[in-house]
């Protein structure tokens, strides 16, 4: 665990290095998007029509999904009530409410988990996202973006997802799997040569994501609290789950693993986009992600 998070630290000291330096003056933002476009509706893609076509599609699936959505939840649920009790405003509460919920399954989960696992960590990892994250993001977060956020978007639950290419790809994958289709040689070819560059542009981009000029001591108290509920609450309540509901062995450790990743990357769009507090997310962000490069190995040594 910890060479691998190693690499991974070089990989997102790359993006960081770059977001200090520019090199050839190019625009920091410009350069993030452009990678996460890339990787968003072409690489990403393609690893998952890869890992799920092939993929075992059992009960454990299901059961991995089922831990995920009983994580977020309970993670919503808990931060939702403390922000109430703290008397935080809408927009700060909104944020805290997402960056507590909503682990960072793909951009640092998916990396850490296919060098920790192997093809095993890859498969739970996309189950653990794209059978319970995204759904719950693109409903029960937008939700909650709209109502505790100050810009006044409607929120087109449909709309959303059709927007995925995740999900296309997924649902594809599926489809082709469950009919007993065999993955073409030349095209399993591509999705291997595509699919190899996801982990590494990934953790790319989650150094150029890191927003160290965000971290201040007025986020302090929100901060921890997203820390403790996202890195060590959720993943608590995944373990205790995951053993009632019967995963065992490299199954059941990547998928309490998964549960106690950072922030996800994607709740900076959500907030720019219906109002709530980007600063603090970006420093929540930041925060919990430096945090977990300590909290992960003591998981993996608890479990």
């Amino acid at each position: 665990m910890l060479e691998a998070l190693i690499n991974m630290a070089l990989l997102m000291a790359c993006g960081v290095v770059w977001r200090v330096s520019r090199p050839a003056q190019l625009d920091v933002d410009q350069v993030r998007r452009a990678l996460t476009g890339l990787v968003y509706y072409v690489l990403l893609p393609a690893l998952i029509l890869k890992v799920l076509w092939r993929a075992p599609l059992d009960i454990t699936a299901s059961r991995v999904a089922l831990c995920a959505g009983i994580g977020v939840l309970s993670g919503i649920l808990l931060s939702g009530w403390t922000c109430r009790f703290a008397k935080f405003p809408g927009p700060l509460a909104g944020a805290v409410i997402l960056a507590s919920a909503f682990p960072n399954a793909t951009y640092l989960g998916l990396p850490v988990l296919e060098t920790v696992f192997g093809s095993t960590g890859r498969s739970v990892a996309i189950q653990y996202d794209l059978f319970a994250c995204t759904p719950l993001v693109l409903t029960v977060g937008m939700l909650i973006a709209q109502q505790y956020g100050n810009a006044g978007n409607s929120v087109s639950i449909a709309r959303g997802v059709t927007r995925v290419p995740a999900l296309w790809a997924a649902v594809i994958a599926v489809a082709m799997n469950l009919s007993g289709a065999p993955l073409p040689r030349l095209m399993a070819q591509a999705l291997n040569m595509m699919s190899g560059a996801v982990a590494p542009l990934m953790l790319i981009v989650l150094g150029l994501s890191l927003r160290w000029e965000s971290l201040s001591r007025e986020f302090a108290k929100p901060i921890a609290l997203v820390a403790v509920v996202q890195l060590f609450i959720m993943p608590a309540i995944v373990w205790g789950v995951s053993g009632s509901l019967g995963l065992a062995g490299s199954f059941r450790l990547a998928t309490i693993l998964e549960a106690a990743m950072p922030s996800m990357v994607l709740g900076l769009v959500i907030c720019d986009r219906y109002g709530l507090d980007t600063n603090f997310y970006g420093a929540a962000v930041t925060a919990t992600t430096i945090i977990s490069f300590a909290s992960l190995p003591i998981w993996f040594a608890l479990i």
